[in-house]
């Protein structure tokens, strides 16, 4: 007769079966941590936080009974350790970063995804511990909905509901390679110093590593031997002589292009004491240094590499990346130190960097993929765009000005190498701080063609909408990484007045953070109008429903509330102090004839049947 099953089986070594269960399906929870930590860390620190919140749900003593009957799973030794793992990113300690294995001489990296990956990313992000837990549940678990309330409730979650509920419209693929903190890239953070010196094999003898990550990095549950990872000495990251260096060529030969591609480049990259002035600025941070959001002043871990070092007008600068940051130097009294994130970032939004700013225009430092630059007024969308001289990558000065301000600023308009891709043109804004935020564009929709994916800002229609709406953007302060505009509905307007624009603007922070704005363009008018807007997802890849209403008066005299949604609204109405509007939108637009502006509440039912209301 067969006896009981191992997970109804009490053992008498609770320790080792709990072990057994966690090497077993270590990958699994690693991958359910790694989604459920907070998204705001570059992708090394989550990495090594992910494998710490899996090494720390074994506990030295193992005082759990395994009961069948109180497991949400049928493995109730599993189902402990996915609720310790759980706990852990639900709610974290401060003491437990430091605990946090460490990976000394070397960054790890999850696999560089697809857009719609670094999309997901940027939605984890804006969400809160409880949602992005109920997510991971989803995604690495495939469990259904009240399962995952469950789980959720055993954790201390009060409303599960809402967390599963701000989850629903994200892509849960099981198989998300980018969000896997055990098949991970490894690289060198001081590859160069390491082959002067024996210094860092000595250290390693020395220091041995605390991290086990690589015992549990395969799938299949085999323990492989741990291998040391190389320590940077004490000191190193500071020595000029140990600064990376990477090869003029490097991004002809390699498929990521970002600012770990760029070479040292400036007239004064061999200048020992300007490069230790830098460095010294970066590894000491003091009242000079000038920190954007979403950025730190902590010093390099890393040997950085440099960018550049050169004369700027008459002033010495000097840029260094260090993975998670950029760090520029500005020499003499009145300079500094600024530091901006630059993680995650692409042949776009790595095209330039400000090397210095004086009155209205800036010099920028261009990628050494871009073969064209030039200059253009955002206003003027018809007027041909001017070139920008660019030796060694160093541009004239240029003028810039802020979108935000209707005032017509400048942007750049940078074309790639035929090497990198053909015909690949793109537009920087500046947004005041070190890296230029890249500007794209979604066209109104279409019955014959499905939804796609934002493009480059470049073309004629592209261009017509940001000179006419771009002054809407929500956010274009420092920090801002991509900017898009997105029309999402054309209007007819009553009495043949012609059409309105409406729109939906999204700035997208290099921290993950992000706002949105709804406004429309109205014939005669001579900007945008904003209808609403917040922060949030809304009007990004994983929030694409949106409407907004106004009131307008038509060229007669007539008052009217105007309210449009996205293409899969079917259904809108309106509500004002003593009347309703209630009416199906083929074409997804509502024209009520009003006298006067009021209070008014404006609601869209989906094609799915759920409703939306206008961002705020």
């Amino acid at each position: 007769m067969a006896g009981p099953t191992d997970a109804a089986q009490p053992s008498r070594h609770p320790v080792a079966r709990a072990e057994a269960a966690l090497v077993r399906h270590y990958r699994r929870l690693a991958r359910l941590a790694y989604l459920a930590l907070p998204a705001d860390r570059d992708r090394h620190s989550r990495v090594l936080a992910a494998h710490a919140a899996v090494q720390r749900a074994l506990p030295s003593r193992w005082t759990r009974r395994a009961d069948p009957t109180d497991s949400v799973d049928d493995d109730p030794v599993y189902d402990e350790l996915r609720h310790r793992v759980l706990l852990a990113a639900l709610r974290p300690h401060p003491a437990h970063r430091l605990l946090t294995p460490r990976a000394w001489g070397l960054r790890l990296f999850t696999p560089h995804g697809d857009e719609e990956d670094a999309e997901l990313d940027r939605a984890l992000a804006r969400l809160d511990a409880p949602a992005r837990v109920a997510f991971a549940l989803r995604a690495v678990e495939g469990l259904a909905p009240e399962r995952v309330a469950e789980v959720l409730r055993r954790a201390g979650v009060e409303r599960p509901a809402d967390a599963i509920g701000s989850v629903a419209g994200l892509r849960a693929d099981p198989d998300l390679p980018a969000f896997d903190p055990c098949a991970v890239r490894v690289q060198p953070t001081d590859l160069l110093r390491r082959r002067r010196t024996v210094t860092a094999a000595l250290a390693v003898a020395a220091l041995g590593l605390t991290t086990t990550a690589a015992v549990f990095g395969g799938g299949s549950g085999a323990t492989p031997p741990s291998r040391p990872l190389i320590a940077a000495p004490a000191g190193s990251v500071a020595d000029p002589a140990k600064l990376v260096r990477v090869p003029a060529d490097q991004w002809q030969h390699t498929a990521r292009l970002d600012f770990t591609a760029w070479p040292a480049r400036g007239d004064r990259r061999d200048d020992a004491a300007l490069l230790g002035r830098a460095l010294a600025a970066w590894t000491h941070p003091d009242a000079r240094t000038r920190v954007e959001p979403g950025a730190d002043a902590t010093p390099p871990v890393t040997t950085p590499s440099l960018l550049f070092a050169g004369t700027v007008d008459g002033t010495a600068v000097v840029v260094l990346y260090d993975g998670p940051h950029l760090a520029r130097y500005t020499d003499g009294s009145g300079g500094g130190l600024d530091v901006a994130r630059a993680d995650d970032s692409d042949v776009t939004t790595a095209g330039a960097v400000v090397l210095r700013r004086q009155g209205t225009s800036a010099r920028y430092l261009l990628a050494p993929w871009v073969d064209t630059a030039e200059t253009r007024r955002i206003d003027q969308p018809d007027t041909p765009a001017r070139a920008l001289e660019h030796p060694d990558g160093v541009t004239a000065a240029a003028p810039t000005g802020t979108l935000a301000d209707c005032q017509g600023a400048t942007v750049l308009q940078l074309r790639s190498s035929p090497v990198v891709a053909e015909k690949h043109a793109f537009l920087l804004a500046d947004v005041g701080g070190l890296v230029p935020a890249h500007l794209t564009y979604s066209p109104p929709p279409t019955q014959a063609v499905p939804a796609r994916a934002p493009r480059e800002a470049t073309g004629p229609d592209a261009l017509v909408a940001w000179a006419h709406g771009g002054c809407a953007v929500p956010d274009g302060t420092p920090g801002v990484k991509e900017l898009e505009l997105w029309v999402f509905a054309v209007q007819a307007l009553p009495q043949n007045a012609g059409t309105a624009a409406w729109m939906c603007l999204r700035a997208d922070r290099w921290n993950g953070e992000g706002s949105a704005a709804t406004a429309v363009l109205l014939p005669s008018a001579r900007g945008p109008q904003r209808t609403g807007g917040g922060r949030g997802r809304a009007c990004s890849h994983f929030d694409q429903d949106t409407v907004g209403s106004t009131w307008w008066r038509s060229p007669q005299g007539t008052g009217f509330l105007l309210a449009a949604g996205s293409r899969r609204v079917t259904r809108l109405t309106a509500k004002g102090p003593d009347w309703t509007a209630d009416r199906p939108t083929p074409d997804h637009t509502l024209a009520v004839e009003r006298p006067a502006p009021a209070t008014t509440q404006v609601e869209a039912v989906l094609d799915n049947g759920a409703h939306i209301t206008p961002p705020h």
